[in-house]
């Protein structure tokens, strides 16, 4: 009597009894076949024997559905091991290439197990065999996108979480947590600076080009944090190279920026950040340059005591508010002119393009206006560092 023909499923679920072997082979395959798996050594073997075994029993499960047989494994369960093997791998940086080379890998040997399987059982029907073929590898086709699929969504996660750790650092970093030496050594492991060292801050407003090559080109190494205005940069600089990266950064940058003196270890960045927004702050309106805080110590004074400079305006050149506006500039224009001249009547009149008596008019005329003595030296100080403070508190009664 003879035998009826053997059953695709029936072929498959004799391989399905021996997945445990299947998996161990696996295991070496892949050791040996795909050796990014053995040299960066992120999966450890048990992980890996679990997903071969996990992922060959769903391919096996899915062939036998494609054969016919609906029973054999639930819908919504039908990707779940390919899709764990995803996230596991981008989670252990695993890359996609190499997850994926292993997929297939596992599919040539579920194909050989069912073709040796059907050569021991000369009643399996050949031509269903070729119907088999299509079934295996286009199950592997969909298994592999299902483990690319989560790949990528694991990896988008994590980018997430990456950015979100790097900014608290960055947060941490410049709002003084490095005092904390454990926040401190964790910080520099991350953003890959040293604990100690000499630094500098800056901080550019978004828009500027690419700077951190060019000043790696001088010698300085930097690493950069956009926030939500500005970009701020930890420049590894000492006092020597603090010019050439000033230099690097005026030539580069086409937005406000402002850059801090020296400090020594993370512990002292926090400075160096508000020295940088400082320096930032007194480019005047309108003007794109990028403010050292060595060149600009006065300015910075005055907007770290705003009511002080508020009340030296007042005190200085409040009684010029009488004075029409337009009037009121060109006083304030040559004022400052004569001030930076050393108080040069022919400078000053050179600087805001008029003649001489004009100038010793105007200076006049601000003598009647304040009740100052230009001539005394005394008030000098406190005129410059009133008319810097008129350019640099928001627009007043001045403007």
């Amino acid at each position: 009597m003879t035998e009826p023909p053997r059953t695709t499923t029936s072929l498959v679920a004799d391989v399905a009894a021996r997945v445990p072997d299947l998996a161990d082979a696996l295991v070496r395959v892949i050791q040996e076949q795909n050796p990014n798996y053995r040299r960066a050594n992120v999966v450890p073997r048990h992980d890996l024997w679990r997903s071969c075994h996990d992922n060959l029993t769903r391919v096996l499960q899915l062939v036998a559905r494609a054969a016919g047989d609906d029973a054999v494994v639930p819908e919504d369960e039908a990707y779940d091991a390919a899709r764990a093997t995803g996230r596991a791998r981008a989670s252990q940086r695993m890359p996609l290439d190499d997850v994926l080379r292993s997929f297939r890998l596992g599919g040539r040997l579920v194909w050989e197990a069912l073709i040796a399987e059907a050569r021991a059982d000369e009643r399996t029907d050949p031509e269903e065999l070729l119907d088999l073929a299509s079934w295996v590898w286009t199950v592997v086709d969909e298994t592999s996108a299902q483990v690319a699929t989560a790949y990528h969504a694991t990896e988008r996660d994590l980018v997430r979480v990456d950015e979100q750790r790097l900014a608290a650092l960055w947060e941490g970093l410049l709002t003084g947590r490095a005092k904390d030496p454990t926040f401190a050594r964790q910080a520099a492991h991350t953003i890959g600076v040293p604990v100690d060292g000499s630094y500098a801050v800056a901080v550019v407003d978004l828009g500027a080009e690419d700077f951190e090559r060019p000043l790696a080109e001088v010698g300085v190494t930097s690493v950069w944090q956009s926030r939500t205005n500005t970009r701020a940069g930890l420049l590894v600089v000492d006092e020597d190279g603090l010019a050439a990266a000033l230099a690097v950064l005026r030539a580069s940058v086409g937005v406000v920026a402002g850059l801090s003196m020296t400090v020594h270890g993370l512990v002292g960045v926090d400075t160096a950040h508000r020295q940088a927004v400082l320096a930032r702050a007194t480019v005047p309106p309108g003007r794109v340059e990028v403010a050292a805080l060595a060149e600009r110590l006065p300015e910075a004074l005055l907007l770290s005591a705003p009511d002080l400079a508020e009340a030296l305006i007042r005190r200085r050149l409040g009684p010029l508010l009488a004075i029409p506006r337009a009037e009121r500039r060109l006083l304030l224009d040559t004022l400052t002119a004569w001030l930076e001249t050393g108080g040069s009547v022919n400078g000053t009149a050179t600087a805001v393009h008029c003649h001489r008596n004009t100038v010793i008019n105007r200076l006049r005329r601000i003598e009647s206006a304040t009740g100052l003595d230009l001539d005394d030296t005394a008030s000098h100080l406190e005129l410059g560092l009133a008319l810097r403070a008129s350019w640099l508190l928001p627009p007043g009664p001045l403007a």
